[in-house]
């Protein structure tokens, strides 16, 4: 009896992770390295498969060998005791040599798909510089007349193209991944990486870092953007414009102001209007409201959010470069959070940005 309520107690407890982890999986739906979009995470889920399915068959055929001998030679009453044997030279010889020449077989899958992916042949290439901060990622492209586009949290691609990435870090180790169009590879500092990826159908993939980077590595997310050719290139056209400097008295001009004087100047640029010799320290802001998140990702870009990480950047990513505005931090605006009038008017600001 104690045995079986122990049971129906543990079937309990898996019944109930059973549902959890339904009910949890639904909240959101996660990039799996399942659902190719692209022809490296195709040969990625593909070698997963194959491996998945010779494992299953494997289990499926020593676990049939293991239940009839257990069935055919249990022991039965009155049953006189086994005869001894030694051993089974051939048996064992064929149990030693089988699951080698199956790993060798996986090895040799493995490295040949290793060795095909790693560098493609293809001469219409995108290149891009991705650069890791903590905690959020910088696009830049070059333009066919040499123009730097800076993007933060957005990758842009054209399907059917190969955008080869060249990895910067500016602080500790990172690692890009697209699990939908790519496998991982490292951002190390002093150790410039480069990677690729390609996706076969327009679409928005998450990207995110997958190697531990502090305290916001889980916050550290962008979106790849794969769009048709002649979206990309109109995109990459538009990203080119600078931003004409508002007349005085007018209400964007006002909304500069307050930039300037809160000190967002200090750490992000406004093409047209910053100075040419700002550090770069917080993302380009040149074309802020075209974009869809902030922060790498913590919030969706619209007026509300925006308003949220304004004032209170350091409880919507503690520990980020992006200080609160709502007068906790006395080196920021001379102590003075701002009014409403003035958020407003930088909200408005920023969003128009396009």
């Amino acid at each position: 009896m104690r045995f079986r309520a122990k049971m129906r107690r543990w079937a309990g407890v898996a019944l109930l992770a059973l549902l959890a982890s339904v009910v949890l999986s639904a909240c959101e739906k996660s990039p799996s390295v399942l659902d190719p979009a692209g022809p490296i995470a195709t040969s990625e889920a593909n070698i997963f498969w194959f491996i998945l399915g010779l494992s299953t068959l494997i289990f499926v055929v020593v676990t049939a060998v293991l239940l009839y001998s257990v069935f055919r030679f249990r022991a039965r009453p009155d049953s006189p005791a086994p005869r001894q044997i030694h051993g089974n030279t051939k048996i064992e010889i064929a149990w030693t040599v089988a699951p080698s020449v199956i790993l060798f077989i996986v090895l040799g899958i493995t490295i040949g798909t290793m060795f095909a992916l790693a560098q493609p042949a293809d001469a219409n290439t995108v290149r891009v510089r991705a650069v890791a901060h903590q905690w959020w990622w910088e696009f830049q492209y070059t333009a066919p007349n040499g123009q730097t586009v800076d993007v933060a949290d957005e990758l842009h691609m054209p399907v059917g193209t190969v955008v080869e990435i060249s990895l910067f870090s500016d602080n500790v180790i990172h690692s890009m991944w697209v699990p939908e169009l790519g496998g991982k590879t490292d951002v190390i500092p002093g150790h410039d990486n480069k990677m690729w990826l390609k996706a076969d159908k327009a679409g928005r993939y998450r990207g995110e870092c997958a190697e531990y980077c502090g305290t916001q590595h889980a916050h550290m997310d962008f979106v790849a953007v794969a769009e048709d050719s002649g979206t990309f290139q109109t995109w990459l056209t538009g990203q080119q414009a600078a931003v004409q400097k508002p007349a005085n008295g007018t209400p964007d001009a006002n909304a500069l102001a307050v930039f300037q004087s809160a000190g967002c100047s200090g750490c992000h640029v406004i093409n047209g209007i910053s100075p040419a010799n700002i550090r770069l320290i917080g993302p380009n802001l040149t074309h802020f409201g075209s974009r869809g998140l902030i922060a790498g990702g913590v919030l969706d870009n619209n007026p509300a959010n925006l308003r949220q990480w304004i004032l209170h950047a350091q409880q919507v990513k503690d520990g980020s470069d992006m200080p609160s505005f709502d007068g906790s931090v006395p080196t920021v605006n001379g102590g003075k959070a701002l009014t409403s009038d003035q958020l407003d008017s930088l909200v408005n600001y920023l969003e128009s940005l396009q």
